[in-house]
């Protein structure tokens, strides 16, 4: 891997994490959620990710594990792979208490009623922690986003966008307790901000320890793995979310929009 495209791939990476801080932010300015536009952000956000996920992703490890182990062995390698990095995700996100999970709903307007702050009382001691929450959950989404533009850059540019939907209801739902606990905007902007950090930080990291590993074999592996993942963060918290904040159908319509969207991008790309 050229140092070009590894740093294309990190600043993909990047700019998908950072993104909390513009969900902080509008948690601060905007007088009104637009709950509409999250619904269908969030619902666009994972029809994108599970299209490539299934479509391109998967297909893409299996050809190169096929390659190397045979068929029925490249096969089954790809399928517990892909269920390995559903489980992966998932013993992180059990491992987050949900006092402290960033990923329920929340609207900007709270922020303007301090009657609610007894809802964030237990968290008063605890703003940092629930920064960490979100950190922890965005170290794999941050390799995941890494690895597929590492690999290809326009189906990473598509990740990217769609995770950096994903962080911006995170970054509402991280700042509000984290204001609560510190009385400071600004420090609940800045910890916000910094919990994006983790998906560039798991990114190298994940790079750093399979760099001198990676092959075909390797990389299909980890590349069905990166495909669980992203179905996993769309089945349990995209759509989730986009239908809690009360617009259903909306979610379902942003879904589908999400995979046309992405099926027409790869299709001028070809």
């Amino acid at each position: 891997m050229g140092i070009h495209s590894v740093s294309i791939a990190l600043g993909l990476t990047l700019f998908a994490g950072l993104s909390t801080g513009f969900g902080s932010a509008l948690a601060f300015f905007a007088k009104r959620t637009n709950t509409k536009l999250l619904s269908g952000a969030l619902g666009f956000s994972a029809g994108v990710m599970i299209y490539v996920s299934f479509v391109e992703i998967f297909p893409e490890a299996k050809q190169c594990l096929v390659v190397d182990l045979g068929q029925a062995n490249g096969y089954w390698a790809a399928v517990a792979s892909f269920f390995a990095g559903i489980i992966f995700i998932g013993i992180i996100d059990r491992l987050v208490p949900d006092f402290e999970n960033p990923h329920e709903a929340h609207r900007a307007e709270e922020m303007d009623e301090p009657d609610l702050a007894a809802k964030f009382n237990k968290l008063y001691r605890m703003g940092l922690f629930t920064a960490l929450a979100i950190a922890i959950h965005n170290f794999p989404e941050g390799f995941a986003t890494f690895m597929s533009a590492l690999k290809d850059t326009k189906l990473g540019i598509a990740i990217a966008v769609a995770i950096a939907i994903h962080n911006i209801p995170e970054g509402i739902a991280v700042s509000i307790p984290v204001f609560y606990a510190t009385g400071s905007r600004k420090k609940a902007f800045v910890y916000s901000f910094l919990s994006g950090l983790a998906e560039p930080v798991g990114a190298l990291v994940g790079y750093l320890v399979l760099f001198s590993f990676l092959n075909d074999i390797v990389f299909g592996i980890v590349f069905a793995s990166v495909a669980g993942i992203m179905v996993f963060i769309s089945l349990d918290e995209l759509l989730p979310a986009a239908r809690e904040y009360g617009h259903p159908h909306l979610a379902a319509y942003g879904l589908v929009a999400g995979m046309m969207v992405m099926a027409l991008g790869l299709l001028l790309f070809l």
